[in-house]
């Protein structure tokens, strides 16, 4: 599995678990940090803690190891850091807060490949 699809992945458990305004951004010429950035929302603390729960148990059945999940107690933002690909999982006030989107405005985004659950 090559970055880009696992960001996809990422971003389609955040979708299952109904995180808010998914935003994907390629990182690859902007920031050594990670190929990808994931970044989303949800209005409260479970259902963000909800999110990354998926998040890590869906590259867990790949076999992909989670190097960090920094926040999660406080579920206000929750960072899942699978290597290349670093998920944001934001409570909505703080998204609206520290606005990485802006702040790495020059990252293009990368379009989603959702399936919706029926």
């Amino acid at each position: 599995m090559n970055t880009e699809q696992l960001a996809q992945l990422a971003a389609q458990a955040c979708d299952d678990k109904r995180g808010n305004d998914i935003v994907l951004l390629n990182m690859q010429q902007v920031s050594s940090m990670a190929d990808y950035f994931l970044i989303c929302d949800a209005s409260n603390e479970r259902q963000v803690q909800s999110i990354a729960r998926e998040i890590k148990e869906k590259a867990e059945e790949l076999e992909i190891s989670v190097k960090r999940m920094e926040g999660f107690d406080q579920a206000r933002w929750i960072l899942v850091d699978l290597g290349d690909v670093v998920c944001h999982i934001f409570h909505s006030d703080e998204r609206n807060y520290y606005n990485l989107e802006r702040l790495w405005g020059d990252a293009p985004l990368v379009e989603t490949h959702l399936t919706k659950e029926g």
